[in-house]
């Protein structure tokens, strides 16, 4: 047996990178059918097929390394030539992991058949009968509002078979909806204007229908039929999108290309927003897969979507990144085009405006991601979290934590649920803390949040979460570890630090760090800022003016002119009760004996404000402690009232949004 058969895939694949040669070239991995899988390129071919074994990698490279059994690699004179090779060998074998656009999905269009009496439809489908067609449409949603508009404002036939056997009218013509040229009801000549001031607005000519459908809003509007007058204003505005209306201000006349994408592990959006005669003709979703490093992936989507001269603008603007000379270089010496590519730098004063067009794109291209990773779930992360943190099943069911306060004023816990790695809005949670008000100790308000949380969850016999994560380090960890125990709770905690990104795990020594780009650690970061943005619009809320209330109005004799005083000078009733009758006396223009009332209501309010922190602090500082059974019980219960006294806590349904959705 051979030094090669001893070794697993994995070992064979490592040597094979550990003898490629330092210069530039092309690479090819492929798998046990001998099938490319990815082609990929290098400045230095031995430093970058090392990488792939060296350091912790992410998930998508962890992917590609245990699907495939050999490598090859083709060494050529300059990084500009391998660039050309690996878009050629990308089109001729379409490899699993690259950029391929050929089987993306195609865009619908706008057909108005050939026949004596036209029908108008969506379809994805071009049949050379002579039928016209109008489009690509990148928004099918506006395609199917513009084409019922079409069907309020002009009487066109609906139905597929145009003989009718019955010799009756259908409901359409009935309602005022069709002429019925079935019946012969309507003449070619009055059916054919339609068809053509139709066609004439599909071709960009159509001020005159458009002027037609706003008198017809107006005229629904007058006589209260609002529900039409709204369809006619969602028809206009469907128009406008395919009347190429401008609605990105400042352009001139010119042609462009704005490219932007998004990432998610290896699944990869982009975005192009089309600019014709300085009007937004549409945007283009591009849906695809890959396992190219991030500077790479905008060149090798250019090489897949500009394959014909004819389809490349004057201009192109993408973020300044590096490897974009030689798509420029490709372009001028195959299409013999020359400085077609920009790369919009944000910080330029000048180039503000398709900083502005580029970011337009991106977002378009994030939630696009969004959407790709909500319809499948977020299942990569969660397999990926399920083996670092060596959980016993996958965390479908994640809940997080997190504290807001301001100076220890109005603290709230933050409570929110990712199912299968998206969020789910409606299970979100908060709490108003009672045993930290006035003063500071995460760590307490950790367990207290906590606590009530799973006792209540305890006593219900409700779901359980998978894994919880705590917005913090190692001792709000262990503090919320306490908590479980003494409920005879044995669920995953683990802490994300926002410093260095580190996970913590209960009483480890060492937290555990993962790449940026592992799809674990970002789901543990979307979890973490949604708990974060969740608690401090609350808090927000808390402080706004109609929800507070100063403790100084509670003391004899202060109303709003001597509470703003008090306020002002004092702030909290604890720095009140430590003054004295003069200084009151001297501060409100007030006698000895009002000052008096005034010092000893404070000092009471402090004193008991005290002894209601300490009960509650004796109550949650045993929970955090090894219980005999009995006093776990009395935890229990004293948790479960304190849940059920709360007005705001666990009772709380409905998500508090402050517009920030974060999808």
């Amino acid at each position: 047996m051979d030094q090669e058969e001893k070794l697993g895939p994995r070992e064979i694949l490592h040597q094979t990178a550990l003898k490629a040669p330092g210069q530039s070239g092309v690479y090819l991995w492929r798998n046990g059918e001998g099938a490319i899988i990815y082609v990929g390129k290098a400045k230095n071919l031995k430093n970058r097929l090392t990488s792939y074994f060296s350091g912790n990698k992410d998930i998508k490279t962890r992917l590609l390394v245990s699907h495939a059994r050999s490598i090859e690699y083709i060494t050529t004179n300059n990084e500009y030539e391998a660039f050309l090779l690996e878009n050629n060998l990308i089109k001729q074998h379409t490899p699993r992991y690259n950029i391929n656009l050929k089987d993306g999905k195609s865009y619908p269009v706008l057909r108005i058949t050939k026949e004596d009496f036209p029908r108008i439809f969506r379809t994805r489908n071009i049949v050379q009968d002579g039928s016209r067609y109008f489009g690509p449409f990148p928004d099918a949603a506006a395609l199917d509002t513009f084409i019922e508009t079409l069907y309020e404002i002009y009487p066109l036939r609906h139905c597929k078979s145009f003989h009718k056997k019955s010799g009756s009218a259908c409901m359409y013509y009935h309602i005022g909806r069709c002429l019925a040229p079935c019946l012969g009801k309507c003449d070619k000549s009055t059916y054919g204007e339609f068809i053509e001031e139709i066609s004439t607005l599909l071709e960009n000519k159509g001020d005159e229908t458009t002027k037609k459908i706003e008198n017809e809003m107006r005229d629904a509007a007058k006589s209260l039929n609002f529900e039409k007058a709204a369809r006619l204003r969602d028809g206009l505005a469907a128009l406008s999108i395919l009347q190429n209306q401008n609605i990105v201000e400042g352009f001139d006349g010119d042609d462009r290309d704005y490219i932007a994408s998004w990432r998610e592990g290896e699944l990869v959006s982009f975005t192009v927003l089309k600019i014709r005669g300085g009007k937004l003709l549409g945007r283009d979703n591009y849906r695809t897969v890959t396992l190219n490093e991030d500077a790479e992936i905008v060149p090798e989507f250019m090489g897949a979507y500009y394959t014909e001269k004819e389809t490349v603008p004057p201009k192109i603007y993408v973020m300044w990144q590096e490897g974009m000379e030689h798509m420029s270089r490709w372009f001028s010496e195959n299409y013999g085009i020359d400085g077609c590519i920009t790369m919009v730098d944000e910080s330029t004063p000048s180039s503000k405006l398709h900083s502005a067009a580029i970011e337009m794109a991106r977002q378009n291209a994030k939630e696009d991601i969004t959407r790709r990773l909500r319809e499948r779930g977020d299942w990569p992360a969660m397999e990926e979290l399920k083996k670092v943190l060596g959980l016993p099943k996958l965390p479908a069911r994640i809940e997080g934590f997190d504290i807001a306060h301001i100076g220890g004023k109005f603290p709230v816990a933050s409570l929110i649920v990712f199912q299968n790695g998206n969020p789910d809005k409606k299970s979100y949670r908060y709490f108003r803390l009672k045993t930290t008000d006035g003063y500071i100790d995460d760590f307490q308000s950790m367990r207290e949040a906590t606590s009530r949380r799973y006792t209540r969850l305890v006593n219900e016999k409700k779901e359980l979460p998978d894994l919880i994560l705590i917005d913090g380090g190692i001792g709000q960890v262990n503090a919320v570890d306490g908590i479980l125990k003494s409920l005879d709770l044995d669920i995953p905690i683990a802490g994300l630090a926002k410093r260095d990104e580190e996970i913590w795990l209960p009483h480890s020594e060492k937290p555990i760090c993962l790449p940026k780009r592992s799809d674990a650690l970002r789901l543990l970061q979307r979890v973490r800022d949604e708990t974060h943005r969740f608690a401090t619009s609350r808090n927000q809320n808390l402080r706004t003016k109609e929800n507070t209330v100063s403790p100084f109005t509670e003391l004899p004799g202060v109303g709003k002119e001597r509470d703003r005083l008090l306020m002002k000078k004092y702030g909290t009733l604890a720095a009140l009760a430590e003054s004295s009758e003069a200084d009151i006396a001297q501060l409100l223009h007030i006698r000895a004996d009002g000052a008096t009332k005034i010092l000893m209501a404070a000092k009471i309010a402090v004193k008991n404000q005290k002894k209601k922190q300490d009960r509650q602090m004796l109550s949650l500082d045993e929970a955090g402690t090894t219980w005999q059974k009995a006093a776990r019980y009395k935890m229990v219960s004293d948790m479960a009232k304190l849940a059920a006294d709360d007005d705001d806590g666990s009772e709380m349904v409905a998500a508090f949004d402050d517009g920030d959705n974060g999808e």
